[in-house]
């Protein structure tokens, strides 16, 4: 049985909000890239949770091989991450992500997968920490035809299938799939593993597989972005305080309703 876990590279989320916070957030001259060079990288955290799901599902004995894959310009420190986490293998895809939008990097991953051998199971983080999209795991099920289910908090080997926990607003929902899957990881999951010392040491010598595009046998169509990024910027928040003054509790508490009330809030 083959697990291929889908990952990306983002910018630290936590460090984009602290510069964010900070005021010192700038787009740099081509009004789409950070100027800010310290911002570590790191793989998207629900992509690790697809991981995690993947390695408790070979926690439970059931015999498969967990193939991480990442559309990039270089094999990064994730891969080498994956691999401390107990990847059985860790494959690049050469490209420039920045260039390409979902449909492109869906079909690239797509291609790499169909061109190794299929997957019994496609594990993918519900969305990515940079864009919040998450149209790329729907947009690989429709490419390789397999059923995809959505924001999962568990999955489990069934009878030829598989058995996912889906989070609703309803409560938990469970549903069973027969053959392959694509499914997407959500952060109820749970914490992720962490990878031990000794393990970290030994994915220092790993070297992921190099993929190039001309391999993954896709079309002119499949190689061309039909969503272009043109411009992001750091909006200009303001933000107003009125003080209500009362004698009492219960004065401040009428002023306040009676506030909202001329503001239409209630």
């Amino acid at each position: 049985m083959r697990i291929v876990v889908c990952v990306k590279e983002v910018l630290d989320p936590d460090a984009v909000n602290n510069y964010a916070l900070a005021g010192r957030l700038e787009i740099g001259d081509d009004g789409k890239s950070l100027t800010q060079a310290a911002i570590p990288r790191l793989m998207n955290g629900f992509d690790e949770q697809a991981l995690e799901a993947a390695l408790r599902i070979k926690d439970t004995g059931v015999e498969c091989s967990i193939t991480v894959v990442s559309a990039g310009p270089a094999p990064g420190d994730i891969l080498k991450h994956a691999a401390a986490l107990g990847a059985d293998e860790v494959a690049s895809i050469e490209v420039d992500p920045a260039a390409l939008d979902a449909h492109v990097i869906a079909s690239l991953l797509a291609g790499y997968i169909r061109t190794t051998g299929g997957a019994d199971l496609v594990l993918c983080g519900r969305q990515a920490s940079d864009d919040d999209q998450g149209v790329v795991p729907a947009l690989v099920g429709e490419m390789l035809d397999l059923p995809i289910v959505t924001i999962a908090r568990a999955v489990e080997s069934g009878d030829g299938g598989w058995r996912v926990t889906r989070v609703t607003p309803d409560g938990d929902e469970v549903v069973a799939v027969t053959g392959g899957a694509v499914v997407t990881i959500s952060n109820e999951l749970g914490d992720p593993r962490y990878p031990t010392a000794a393990s970290k040491i030994k994915a220092r010598r790993v070297k992921p597989t190099v993929v190039a595009v001309s391999d993954l046998g896709l079309s002119a169509d499949d190689s061309e972005p039909r969503v272009a990024f043109t411009k992001q910027f750091v909006p200009t928040i303001q933000g107003n305080c009125e003080f209500i003054s009362g004698d009492s509790p219960a004065e401040l508490a009428d002023r306040l309703i009676a506030r909202l009330r001329e503001d239409s809030v209630i």
